[in-house]
């Protein structure tokens, strides 16, 4: 059942059937079609109109149910998705990761200190395991495995993929399209022991796709879930929204006023491959991040998001000129077209086409040593 559009809802109105009280504004709303808007949107109660049918009630009513629950553990939400595909809207709680400490198992503090200490940083952001859950004893900042049993979730284990999969992917539709309250909870897969990690890790991550709301394992490997993590924040990333950083000048290795400066704009993935590279040079650097509405360099340019006005303005803002001697910008190779342009309107400085990929910034900085 998808959501109602305002043209559907505007077919049981007086005004669609040319019907007595068309138009009558009695809902407070100028027409029919502006209330069947607002009521498309939720921005007014459907008994604002005294002469709705009851089938237009039923049908709201309906569509107007939460596909799937939200469950609240600690702090952490899962569940409350509403789409199929984060195309359509956006997905909503990302699925969770989970780790059961058995407190009766020779090794339980180390792996609950490696857990609990676990951390990656990707692209600015700070990621760590979501939930902790102890068997047979309880731990601070944990649940126990009694009180996991206990949320209003439905739990599969993982123990055929197929069935997995098809279950996961019923309840989801069951959920969104049908609204069908018997599909409204919250998913778990758990996982049981396995030695085989890469099998894991190909099951885990269909099953994030499709859609388990939180995972568990018994089983604790940081490289599975560096690897897990990473494809979850590039699933659950809100496609309306890119990943951006804040625009300002970046320093490598503690630059001077003769090092090197690059230019990039602040979409965070190009920034990241980027400063990577920089970090890793023997030589000190400067990165200038132009504002671009978090858009990568040719999308920003094609968006007129990155202009030589624009670079211009963003240079004076930052005060370049007088804070450094050297007086070349390395801009990134794909944007080579524009080198006269920014030469035109950037006046103290030179402009050097850098590289197309950040890998090969290694490189280049070596061949501008030789020369």
């Amino acid at each position: 059942m998808t959501e109602l559009s305002g043209l559907q809802i505007f077919k049981y109105l007086p005004a669609a059937k040319k019907a007595e009280h068309t138009n009558c504004k009695e809902c407070g709303c100028p027409t029919c079609m502006a209330f069947a808007l607002k009521l498309a949107k939720h921005n007014i109660d459907i008994e604002k109109c005294k002469y709705i049918t009851d089938d237009l009630k039923e049908i709201y009513e309906q569509n107007s149910k939460e596909p799937q629950k939200t469950v609240d553990i600690n702090g952490i939400k899962i569940g409350g998705e509403n789409i199929l595909y984060r195309h359509e809207k956006t997905f909503v709680n990302r699925t969770a990761i989970g780790i059961i400490i058995d407190l009766n198992k020779p090794g339980w503090k180390e792996k609950f200190e490696q857990v609990k200490n676990f951390e990656i940083t990707r692209v600015n952001e700070h990621l760590k395991i979501d939930l902790i859950i102890t068997k047979n004893g309880t731990l601070p900042e944990c649940i126990t495995y009694e009180d996991y049993k206990k949320l209003p979730i439905k739990e599969i284990v993982d123990e055929n993929f197929s069935k997995t999969a098809d279950e996961l992917i019923e309840t989801r539709k069951k959920a969104v399209l049908e609204k069908d309250e018997n599909y409204s909870s919250p998913v778990c897969v758990y996982f049981k022991h396995t030695e085989d990690l890469n099998l894991l890790c190909a099951r885990a991550s269909y099953y994030i796709c499709k859609y388990a709301n939180m995972l568990v394992f018994e089983d604790f490997n940081p490289y599975l879930v560096t690897s897990l993590m990473t494809l979850r924040q590039n699933i659950f990333t809100d496609p309306q929204k890119p990943l951006q950083v804040e625009s300002k000048i970046y320093e490598f290795n503690n630059p001077d006023k003769n090092s090197l400066i690059f230019m990039t704009t602040n979409f965070a993935l190009t920034f990241f491959a980027v400063a990577n590279e920089l970090e890793s040079l023997p030589v000190p650097s400067y990165l200038i991040v132009t504002p671009a509405e978090g858009m990568s360099v040719l999308t920003a340019w094609s968006a007129e998001k990155f202009t030589a006005q624009m670079v211009a303005k963003t240079l004076k803002k930052f005060d370049l000129a007088n804070k450094v001697k050297n007086r070349k910008i390395i801009i990134p190779g794909l944007l080579a077209h524009m080198k006269d342009e920014l030469q035109e309107e950037i006046k103290d400085f030179e402009i050097v086409v850098g590289t197309v990929e950040a890998f090969a910034i290694g490189d280049f900085v070596k061949n501008m040593a030789k020369k």
